[in-house]
C-alpha cells in the first residue's frame, strides 16, 4: 500500500517538436488552450530567451473558447466569462506583455456549452449541447435559444444528439455538428461510430451524414473544415456531395480547431477508456499504425497534409478541447480566482 506522504504527486510535462517555438515566433502569437478534465485554461507563449512561457489558471469544466474584441471568451461549468487585457499597448506586467482579466461573467447554470463565436453585430453565440440548440446569452434568464436543428422536436435538457460544433461565416452561424440526429434523451450515444452529421443552419438541413463524433467546424478560406474525431481525421465536407475529405490522420481524439494563414491547430486528446470514447475506429487505426493516443496540438501544413509541428501534454493532463491563436501576443497571463491577486490588478479606462 502506497504512503500518501511519500507518494509523488501527478506531474504536468510539455515538449514540443524542435521548431515549434521558433513556428509561434515567426508567426507572432501565442496560444490559448482549455482543458475540463482537470480544470484548466493554458496560455502558451514565448519567454524573452525564446523559451516555452506556460501560464494556467483554474475554471471548473472549462470548454469552448473564441476571440473576442482585446481578449476571448471562455465557457465553464455553469458561466461563461469574457476576458479582456488590461495593458497598455508596449506595457509589461512582470514580463508578460498580456494580462488577461475575467472582467465579465454570465452565469448560465450547467448547459455543458461548447463550442462559442462572436457575431458580427458583437454578440456572444454558443452551442448550447444540453438543450441541443445554438443560443446566447440572456440578461433575464439561462440562455436565449436562436435555433435548433430541424430532427430535434423541442427545447428539453435531454443531450438528445450531443450538438456540439459552430462554423461561422461572414458574421453568422453557418454549420454545426452533431454526433447523431437522435430525437430522445442521450440518444446520441448509440451512434457515436457514423451518426455524425453537419447541418446548415441557414438552410436548416443535413449537409453531411456517416461521420464519427465530429467536432470543431470552421469555414476556412472557402472550405468547410472539420476534425472526424471518432476516425482520428482532420479534413474539409465538399458540400455538393456531403463527402468528407480527410487531409491528415492525427494520432489522438481530436477537439479544438483553428488557423493560422496556410496552417491549422489541431487538438488530440487521449481517448477516455468509457462507452463513450471506446469502440470509435479510431482504435483500430490508431492499432493498425502502431501508434498510441496522444494529448497535445499538431500544426498542419494545409498545402502538404503534413504535420510539420507539435506540442505534447504529459502526464496530469490527458484531454483537450477547444485551441485559439493569440496574434501579436509573446507572452500572456491571466488572472483567475484562487489568489488575491483578482483583488490588486487596478485599470482605469482612458
Amino acid at each position: 500500500m502506497t504512503d500518501p506522504a511519500t507518494a509523488t504527486a501527478p506531474t504536468l510535462e510539455i515538449s514540443t517538436s524542435r521548431q515549434m517555438l521558433a513556428w509561434m515566433a515567426q508567426q507572432r502569437l501565442s496560444i490559448a488552450l482549455t482543458t475540463y478534465q482537470i480544470g484548466k485554461l493554458f496560455l502558451l507563449g514565448l519567454k524573452p530567451g525564446g523559451g516555452l512561457s506556460v501560464f494556467e489558471r483554474s475554471f471548473n469544466r472549462c470548454m469552448g473558447l473564441c476571440p473576442a474584441d482585446n481578449g476571448f471568451c471562455m465557457s465553464s461549468l455553469y458561466q461563461v466569462w469574457r476576458f479582456a487585457n488590461v495593458l497598455d499597448a508596449g506595457q509589461t506586467q512582470g514580463g508578460y506583455d498580456r494580462l488577461y482579466v475575467p472582467q465579465v461573467g454570465h452565469t448560465t447554470g450547467d448547459l455543458d456549452i461548447h463550442d462559442m463565436a462572436v457575431d458580427g453585430q458583437g454578440r456572444l453565440v454558443f452551442v448550447n449541447t444540453l438543450f441541443g440548440c445554438l443560443a446566447t446569452l440572456s440578461d433575464t434568464h439561462s440562455f436565449r435559444p436562436l435555433w435548433r436543428p430541424p430532427f430535434v422536436s423541442r427545447l428539453a435538457a435531454e443531450d438528445r444528439c450531443h450538438l456540439n460544433g459552430l462554423a461561422m461565416k461572414d458574421g453568422k452561424p453557418a454549420y454545426v455538428t452533431a454526433a447523431s440526429t437522435s430525437d430522445v434523451v442521450d440518444g446520441w450515444r448509440e451512434h457515436r461510430a457514423g451518426g455524425g452529421v453537419v447541418v446548415d443552419v441557414a438552410r436548416n438541413e443535413i449537409v453531411a451524414r456517416g461521420l464519427s463524433m465530429p467536432h470543431s467546424p470552421r469555414w476556412h478560406r472557402g472550405r468547410l473544415w472539420l476534425l472526424n474525431s471518432g476516425t482520428g481525421e482532420f479534413g474539409h465536407i465538399e458540400l455538393d456531395s456531403g463527402r468528407f475529405v480527410p487531409l491528415a490522420f492525427c494520432a489522438g481524439y481530436l477537439r479544438g480547431l483553428c488557423f493560422v494563414d496556410d496552417f491549422a491547430l489541431v487538438g488530440l486528446s487521449k481517448p477516455r477508456d468509457n462507452k463513450t470514447f471506446s469502440g470509435l475506429p479510431l482504435d483500430e487505426r490508431l492499432h493498425a499504425r502502431g501508434a498510441e493516443a496522444r494529448c497535445g496540438v499538431q500544426v498542419i501544413d494545409l498545402r502538404t497534409g503534413d504535420a510539420v509541428h507539435w506540442l505534447r501534454f504529459d502526464g496530469i493532463v490527458d484531454e483537450l478541447y477547444d485551441v485559439i491563436p493569440l496574434p501579436g501576443v509573446r507572452t500572456p497571463m491571466a488572472l483567475g480566482f484562487k489568489t488575491d491577486e483578482i483583488r490588486r490588478v487596478l485599470s482605469v479606462e482612458a
